[in-house]
Order: structure tokens, then C-alpha cells, then sequence
């Protein structure tokens, strides 16, 4: 499952932040690369608290102590393992 598809206050734990680029290139994602620098990492608690009334975008995460606006597409390379209670 992905960040993106997680709903308003649902709590869940980092699998992976997908690094490679959708084309055929063994290129790193310079935008997931920087999503793990601010903390997104595997084994990490994130949070929905609220999303973008047109469409869901943009997806305000909690991570820690700190919160971060998503779009959609950054918060898709981001997988997850829900079930994890608030």
C-alpha cells in the first residue's frame, strides 16, 4: 500500500521510500531521496492528519514531531504497512 492511499488519521509504519524513476533508467529519484533525508525511512510512524479538498491534494503527513505537505505523486513512492493503531 502507499502513502497516498492512506485516509484522514489513519496511522501506519514505512516499508520504503522507492527510489528508481518509473522510466527504464537505473536513475535514482532525486525526490525520494530527498523525502528520506527529512525522515521518511523504513520502520518510521507516519500519519494522515488532513488532505486537499480538490482531489486530496495536498497530503499534510505527520512524522515524528513534524508535519509536511505532499503532493500525491511524492506521497505514491512512499510504501506502507497499515493496521497500526493511533
Amino acid at each position: 500500500m502507499r502513502l497516498s492511499d492512506l485516509k484522514v488519521k489513519q496511522t501506519a509504519i514505512i516499508r520504503k521510500v522507492n527510489r528508481t524513476l518509473d522510466d527504464d533508467t537505473a536513475q535514482t529519484d532525486l525526490v525520494a531521496s530527498r523525502l528520506e533525508t527529512l525522515g521518511f525511512v523504513p520502520g518510521t510512524k507516519v500519519q494522515v492528519i488532513t488532505k486537499g479538498i480538490f482531489g486530496g491534494d495536498p497530503i499534510l503527513i505527520q512524522v515524528g514531531f513534524t508535519r509536511f505537505a505532499l503532493r500525491k505523486v511524492e506521497a505514491e513512492k512512499i510504501e506502507i504497512e497499515e493496521g497500526i493503531t493511533a
